[in-house]
């Protein structure tokens, strides 16, 4: 193979190719996460958080792909194994939960703010220990649709107190007639 000479060292290449991949797996698993919800979400909001999700799940995906061939731009090579996505990645599964519409909503949300405080971390370890303007330029893209991707889901639950089950607490309950 022909030696990279773009600029960066071996080991700038490297250590941006191992942030990379970290961010190859957080959004893997964001994938899978929208699109189990997608699967799963039931109750009065239904059809807007599957259609929501449905065009989230798509955004996903294309820039999984995006990620993937910046990595082999850079000379390296992407995870591409379930086992790979999950030593890598920094977000938790919860398998068996199913919550609520809202409870599906807010557990996307913290995991978009996730990845975004990471890719804050991995912007600046890409501009500042790495030399790598152009993989800096092309996370802080990703970032802001994360960003985006976190408001539109904070907006779908916005004034609502959630419990872990979805439900709010805040609305006052009727003991129905007879008890």
């Amino acid at each position: 193979m022909r030696p990279i000479n773009i600029g960066l060292t071996d080991d700038q290449r490297e250590g941006v190719i191992d942030l990379l991949n970290h961010d190859l797996a957080d959004s893997y698993l964001l994938v899978v996460k929208t699109k189990k919800f997608h699967w799963d979400v039931v109750g009065p909001q239904f059809i807007s958080l599957h259609e929501l999700w449905d065009k989230q799940y798509e955004i996903l995906s294309t820039n999984i792909d995006a990620i993937a061939e910046r990595i082999r731009a850079l000379g390296g090579y992407p995870i591409g194994t379930m086992k790979g996505f999950l030593d890598f990645t920094s977000l938790g599964e919860h398998p068996g939960n199913i919550p609520m519409a809202t409870g599906m909503v807010a557990a996307l949300v913290e995991d978009h703010e996730h990845v975004v405080r990471n890719l804050r971390e991995h912007i600046d370890a890409c501009s500042e220990n790495f030399h790598d303007q152009g993989t800096a330029d092309f996370l802080t893209g990703l970032m802001e649709q994360h960003e985006e991707i976190a408001w539109m889901l904070r907006s779908f639950i916005e004034g609502e107190s959630l419990s872990p089950n979805g439900a709010r607490p805040d609305l006052e309950s009727k003991t129905p007639v007879g008890v």
